[in-house]
This record gives structure tokens, sequence and C-alpha cells, in this order.
């Protein structure tokens, strides 16, 4: 066993005295922007001496790995005992030795003389020191036997594994950053001890953490909630969030971490800070709703709402008041008409295509700051919210609808039930038919009713039920997706796949020659099938998949109206294929079942050839086969068994009698008479068939 980290190679108990060789290859890899790639490799072997003898090897007893701050001491305690019992010669000294790039300035020592010795491994890392790979530092143990052409040396080797890593940055702070346009937190920390250090990156969440460092773990997992904001040169004490220009929310209390990393190659990370957290006095303008009131392709109609913000002391400047934009996808922002009036906290959007589209707003709430000679806007903007919008997938096979609705807001839909609405048929009234429990962006309800019937529109509708966490009396925002609605169709029926089976026979008659780019043909043929029950029987068209296996990836080929399709001009004839039929609807069947074409596995030497023949037959040893090839190993030998040619680059063999075991390398000419052949084939068929030939061949000069 070969550790790949260490290098190390151990081999517990071999079972017989000998030589044993043991190679392995050793990679060198280069890492860039785009990740890490394999430049180059070497492969080493080294010779394993395995005698007997009645000594044993002493036992080292190693601490496990560990990880240290840099400027922090680490000390190992090693200790070794000689392995006597139930050796048959008395127990010997033992002599410890230690072996790293570490040493000097770490240092080792051996602490007794004896059968049963302790050392010591000291070193103080410094902050050049910090990388993301380990240390290794190995321990040998070595006894002293009486006789050593006899009974030879024996040793015990571990290694321990010393990861280096830096400080946590002290003393961080946040208070509400002074001076700005927009809402923003000041983040300050103490200059950090390691010089050496690259970036300070910077990370943000909302309200405080749970997160505690490891021993050993450094920077900030993705499961902590922090976000990264920003990134400052380590020698930087200071950081200004203002939300990348956009401008915080106030109301709500923030939280910070920050952790150093250093330059590569060494690489390697700080223990993230303490946290720090601070709360912006006052309150933003926040969207609750973004409601949909009508469901039009060209009338439709969507309410927003939001909070009217309040200052932090006294009032807002005029002037000020709200804009509010929207947008369709990922098209431009179309600006609203501006609303002077802080109390005015709702705009009725119409003129809408809700049946098509979701919509995403964006509101800014804008005042004057008045305490300076000249007088300046400022502004806040919200995170922007859409509508929830609703999607149905019909299964006329399991007659049932799943209704998804999906959205991107800034409140949680995802603590509270959303309402799934169904049309009663009857009165064309919607009524509640379940609620389900949605994730963070989304959710999913499966309309499996009973009373679904085959042929019937249905239409649907969400209201999701969403709050913001800081604030209690924003607990309930109710909001309605836009009205939906589909056919539950029957499917088209399951074909029933065959295919034209191959004549060997024939093709026994033909020589395969890759050189003349031979070419094949599988005919398919298809019934329209009788499952599922209740299934469409006037399929309009089929869709063609074909896969190199059985159990490969079917891909699409092509289509037809017909129940028979050839797939022609194929370099092989081993391929596997499925159907689907296509309703005038557009439904689609489930694919068929799966007919494989078999290769006919076709494979004969000839029994004499003649070099520089004037018949093109017989001026090479090479098969006689109906089955492209992907691989001939062939070894040729004489009647002695001495071998004479050996060859794994022509799966077609092409031997022109060459005694070489190779045709590149000069070797002579085999000299006339019989030889005796292995060739180890695999095919190029679906299951890509293995067999081993033998027989003999006459060489004729």
């Amino acid at each position: 066993m070969q550790d790949v980290h260490t290098g190390q190679i151990t081999w517990n108990a071999p079972a017989k005295a000998g030589y044993y060789n043991v190679a392995f290859t050793v990679e060198e890899w280069r890492r860039s922007a785009a990740g890490h790639r394999l430049i180059g490799q070497v492969i080493r072997d080294m010779q394993i001496l395995v005698v007997p003898t009645s000594n044993l090897r002493p036992n080292l007893t190693a601490p496990p790995d560990v990880c240290v701050v840099a400027n922090q001491r680490v000390t190992l305690n090693i200790s070794a005992a000689d392995g006597s019992a139930p050796n048959a010669q008395a127990p010997t000294n033992v002599t410890l030795y230690a072996y790293s790039g570490t040493i000097p300035p770490a240092t080792f020592t051996q602490n007794n003389v004896g059968t049963s010795v302790t050392g010591t491994y000291t070193w103080t890392p410094t902050c050049a020191n910090v990388a993301s790979e380990p240390y290794i530092v190995v321990f040998k143990a070595q006894d002293k036997p009486a006789n050593p052409a006899v009974d030879p040396i024996l040793i015990d080797e571990k290694p321990v594994r010393i990861t280096v890593i830096g400080p946590p940055p002290q003393n961080l702070k946040t208070v509400p950053a002074i001076g700005n346009p927009n809402p923003a937190v000041q983040v300050s920390w103490d200059n950090y001890a390691c010089g050496n250090a690259s970036q300070m990156l910077i990370y943000r969440k909302e309200n405080p953490s749970s997160f505690v460092p490891g021993d050993c773990q450094t920077g900030i997992p993705a499961n902590a909630g922090y976000t990264q904001v920003g990134t400052v040169a380590a020698t930087a004490t200071t950081f200004t969030d203002d939300n990348a220009g956009k401008g915080l929310t106030r109301g709500v209390t923030y939280c910070y971490r920050i952790y150093a990393t250093f330059p590569l190659p060494a690489g390697g990370a700080s223990i993230a800070s303490a946290e720090s957290c601070v709360t912006l006095s006052g309150r933003s303008a926040m969207i609750t709703n973004v409601d949909v009131n009508k469901t039009d392709a060209n009338f439709g109609q969507i309410t927003v709402k939001w909070t009217q913000p309040r200052p932090n002391s006294g009032t807002y400047s005029a002037p000020y008041g709200y804009r509010l934009s929207r947008s369709t996808g990922t098209g431009p922002a179309v600006l609203l008409p501006a609303i002077t009036n802080l109390a005015d906290t709702t705009y009725v959007d119409q003129v809408l295509n809700t049946v098509a589209n979701q919509y995403t707003y964006s509101l800014t709430f804008f005042n004057t700051d008045q305490s300076g000679a000249t007088p300046v806007e400022k502004t806040e903007v919200s995170p922007t919210a859409t509508s929830v919008r609703t999607s149905l997938v019909p299964d006329g096979l399991a007659k049932t609808i799943t209704v998804t609705w999906a959205y991107n807001v800034p409140w949680d839909n995802s603590k509270q039930p959303s309402r799934i609405y169904r049309q009663d048929l009857g009165t064309g009234a919607f009524n509640q038919i379940a609620t389900v429990t949605p994730g963070p962006t989304s959710g999913t309800y499966v309309d499996n009713d009973s009373k679904l019937q085959v042929g019937q529109q249905y239409c649907y509708y969400v209201q999701t039920t969403g709050q913001y966490p800081n604030y209690s009396f924003l607990s309930s925002l109710l909001n309605n997706s836009q009205q939906t609605c589909t056919t539950l169709q029957s499917v088209p029926c399951t074909p029933v796949l065959t295919l034209q089976v191959t004549n060997c026979d024939s093709l026994s008659k033909i020589t395969y020659d890759p050189s003349a780019n031979q070419l094949y043909q599988n005919n398919l043929r298809w019934t329209t099938g009788s499952a599922p029950t209740g299934c469409l029987t006037n399929a309009v068209r089929y869709r063609i998949f074909r896969s190199d296996t059985e159990t490969g990836t079917y891909i699409l080929i092509d289509s037809t109206q017909q129940l028979t399709y050839s797939d022609r001009n194929r370099p092989r004839p081993t391929y596997c294929y499925k159907v689907q039929a296509v309703a005038a609807n557009g439904l689609r069947s489930s694919l068929s079942n799966s007919a494989c074409q078999s290769d006919c596995v076709y494979f004969i030497l000839p029994n004499i050839f003649i070099p520089g023949s004037s018949s093109k037959a017989n001026q090479v040893f090479r098969p006689k086969t109906t089955s492209p090839l992907l691989h001939t190993h062939i070894q040729i030998f004489n009647r002695w068994g001495r071998k004479v040619y050996e060859s794994d680059q022509d799966p077609y063999i092409n031997w022109t009698g060459g005694g070489a075991t190779s045709e590149s390398a000069p070797g002579g000419l085999a000299s006339g008479g019989i030889y005796y052949y292995l060739a180890e084939v695999e095919f190029a068929d679906a299951a890509q068939t293995k067999r081993t030939y033998k027989g003999w061949v006459e060489l004729v000069r």
C-alpha cells in the first residue's frame, strides 16, 4: 500500500523471502486559473530484499497529525521499544531519527539510550511557514542487532503531518458608516500579525451566526451563512460595505467576519476572526407584495406594495419619494411614474401580459440631505421582488397534473404553507385543494385527484405566504400567481420495436477491409403497441434514438412518419435503438423497448501466407473478419517456442514475416516454416467481446 500524500510504501508481513521490485509513478501537476493540469510524470522503482531473521523490528509510537497557528510552538513526543518477544535474541538498543524540511530550525532530540527510548521534536513555525499543504516529519526507530551480518538491522517509520495556519485577525469592529449617500457599515480591525499575507476577505450575513471555527479550520464554510462582500490588501485595516453601491437596508442587523489568505505557491489561510455585528438605525422601505390581480395577455394587473421608511431621527427633507421600476426576464428596467407622497405605498401596475410574463420590481426611496452647502440626494434601493409564476405539467398516463410555482423575493416564503387553487368545472370558482410548504425559491404539488378526467381542461393559481424574519408585523404577506390552464390529454401508445437480424452466413463470405470504409445498414420495424391502457393509436410521427450499447445514452438521430426506418452508412452494425411515438398534440409516448443488433463475431486466420506473392490475398498474415476490431495482441512463436514477433499496434495484425518483436524494429526476416500464434482479440461490437485464438500458420519464402 502506498500513501498518495506522503509516498510512503507499506508492505506488511511478506510471505516469502526473496528479491522484490516495486514501481510507482510520480506525477507533476501545474496549478492555473483554470484548475490543475497534469504536465508530466516519471516512473521510479525500488528493490526490496526479504530475508528470514529471528530479529523483530522496533515499534515506534508517534502522535497524530497536528495543526498549529503560526508563531506558536509545536512539540511532538516520540517513543519506541525494541520488538523483543517472542524474539529469539535479547532486546537491543534503539536509535531514533527525524527527517523533515523543517529541520532546522526545528530540532529533534533523543532523550535516552536503551531498548525503550523517547524523543522530542520541537518547532515554532513563523508566518512564512503558513501553507495550504502540511509539512511532513518522518520519524524512524532503528535497532542494533549483535550480529548484523546474520540478523539485519530493522526499522519502523511513521510520518506526522503538521499544518501551519494563519492566526485570526483581531479586534474586528463594525459601526454605521458616516457620510455615505447610502446606508453602509464601516468595518475595522487591527494590523494583521502576518506581514506576508496577501489579502483580507470580508464576509457578511444578516443576524448573528452560531459558527465557531474548528481547531484547524481556516476561512468561512458556505454552510455558515456568510456571503463574501469584499477583498482588500492584507495591510488594510478598514472596509466600507455599501452593498456594492446599492446601500444596505436600515433596521437590519449585519454581522461580519474576516480572514486572511496567503500568496501562492504555498497558499494557505487564517482562522476567521470573531464576529462583529451592527444594527443600522431607522428602517428602509421594503417591498412586501407583488400580487397578480388579473391574468390577461393585454390587460393584466399586478399590485405592488411596500413599507414606509422610518428616518434615523427627525424627518426626511424634500424632494423625496419612491421610484418604482419594472423589468421582464432579462430585459431592461422600465421606470414607472414617481410617487412623492411617502404615505402612498401601493402601486397598481396595469396593461401587462401576465399570461406569458413574470415581472420583477425594484423600489428606490430618495430624499435630500440639506445638511451641507449644496443639497445632496440620498437613495436606498430595496431588494428586488418578482411575481409568483405558476406552471403546469399534465400527465395523461398517470392522470396527474404537476403544479410548480417559482419566485425570487426578499421575504421568506418557506416558513408558511402556500395554497393551491383549482377552478371548479361547474361553477367556475377557484377552490383551495391543497397546502404545501415550499422552498426558498419554488414549490411543487402533484394533483392526483381521482376525479381528473382525460381530455378536460383544468386551471390553477397559487397563493404564497411570506414573512420578513426581522419584522414581526410583516409575517403574513399574501401574493397570488397568475392563473394558468392545461388539458389532461392521453399519451400515444408505446411502440414495440424489432430489428432485422443479420445473416452471419452471408457475411462470412466477405473479408472486412478497414481501408475500404466498409459501411453497414440496420433495418428497424415497429408496431403501434397497446400500452398504456387508453393510449392514443394515431401517432403522427416517430422519433428514432440510437446508442452504442444497450445501457448507454440514447441520442435522437431522426424522425419518420413510417413504421420502418433504415439506419444507413454506419461504420459498424452493432448499435442499439429505441423508438418514441408523437401525437398530433405534441405529447410523446414512453420510449420503446431496446433492440440491439448483435455482431457476427467472425475471425479466421489463414494457415499459410507468402510474403512478396503476386496474390494480394496472402501477402501478409491477417484475419478474415466481418467485424470491426478494437484491439489485437498477437504473439508468433517458432517450433521451439521462441517468440519471433509480438505487436498490439494493428488490430488486423498484417504481419509481413518480420522476425522482430516490432515491425518497426530491425530483426531480420523470419525464415520459412511452421509458426504458432496466440491472438487476443477485442471486437467492436456492443458487448466489446474479447476472445483468444490459437493456431498455426505456414510462412512460405
